[in-house]
């Protein structure tokens, strides 16, 4: 029973992924854009989590972290681009 239910929301996760797929695509401004990254990035873990609990492993937990990492330090990045037009800056006193 328990397995059933996984699976749907695996096949929900999914396509979740793919309508935000479409709001990164078609999505009229860049922060937007940005947001449906996060969205799909969030979508990723959960589906990951319960890929993991499907196939009763642990393995997948590096993978977990790691996706969670990257998809923090995009949205910090996308959002500092976004406030000052530029991710890293430097001084130039040269």
């Amino acid at each position: 029973m328990i397995e059933i239910i996984l699976t749907i929301s695996l096949v929900l996760f999914g396509i979740a992924i793919a309508i935000t797929f479409s709001r990164i695509v078609i999505g009229p401004a860049f922060p937007d854009r940005v947001i449906a990254m996060d969205v799909v990035g969030v979508n990723l873990i959960s589906a990951m989590a319960i890929i993991s609990i499907l196939f009763k492993t642990r393995a997948f937990y590096d993978v977990i972290l790691v996706l969670g990492i990257l998809a923090f330090i995009s949205t910090i990045s996308f959002s500092k681009f976004l406030e000052r037009g530029v991710i890293i800056e430097r001084k130039r006193d040269l």
